[in-house]
């Protein structure tokens, strides 16, 4: 018995399932389109994908209206494809780790950027920017079967209706089959795990009363109402 309970991490839904996905960890890859990173004023390393993570405890599901976080004035919007594997994989190859996804779904990965610019600024961890209570957030799961090969689709992202991001899948630098390869180098990845696989350009600030609407073609949107600070 526990000395105390803690709240449940939401299982994500899967379009034509009555249960849900539950999520074990998260993975997220930066600076994985090139508009992003020249956006951002920095330089695309097209040798190996990097990474950092989320607490599972701070994914929310689509269609939340959370408070605009506290220790930040610059609050970022960044849309993401994302990948849940469905069998596990260890030192696997592309081959290997495209045979272990278990479908894709929207998500949003919100960033404290004046935080993470300063994490930067002092060759620190990124947790403070981007490991924020709510940031991690995702829509309904689509089985990969039923989405089909990943390709030319397009994803987008608008603020109150105004559209911010506007690129393809195409422009993924690493792609999904790499970076699972990839990491398996470095984790015992399994079900559970999902992975956001990075933004395309066109990131920005949001403000309390915005509403988020991020797409994918083939997918479930994903979307986040701000509200006034706590």
């Amino acid at each position: 018995m526990s000395l105390f309970a803690l709240p449940p991490i939401p299982d994500v839904p899967v379009k034509g399932e009555t249960e849900g996905y539950p999520v074990r960890r998260i993975f997220c890859v930066g600076r994985n389109y090139a508009a992003h990173a020249a956006e951002m004023g920095n330089e695309v390393d097209r040798e190996a994908p990097f990474y950092f993570t989320k607490s599972p405890a701070h994914l929310v599901l689509s269609g939340a209206t959370l408070p605009y976080p506290p220790g930040t004035e610059d609050y970022h919007h960044e849309m993401e494809f994302v990948v849940a594997l469905g069998a596990p994989v260890f030192r696997c190859t592309p081959d290997e780790g495209a045979a272990a996804v278990y479908g894709y779904a929207t998500g949003l990965d919100m960033t404290r950027r004046d935080r993470q610019g300063e994490a930067k600024d002092k060759r620190r961890p990124w947790s403070l920017g981007k490991d924020v209570e709510g940031a991690a957030v995702i829509a309904e799961i689509t089985k990969a079967a039923e989405f089909g090969t990943v390709s030319d689709q397009a994803i987008r992202l608008t603020v109150d209706g105004e559209t911010r991001q506007d690129a393809t899948l195409t422009e993924l630098i690493h792609k999904v089959p790499d970076v699972i390869a990839h990491l398996s180098q470095y984790y015992h990845l399994g079900p559970g795990d999902l992975i956001y696989t990075g933004t395309p350009a066109g990131v920005g600030a949001v403000t309390a009363g915005s509403t988020l609407e991020g797409t994918v073609d083939g997918l479930a949107p994903v979307v986040l109402t701000l509200g006034d600070p706590e």
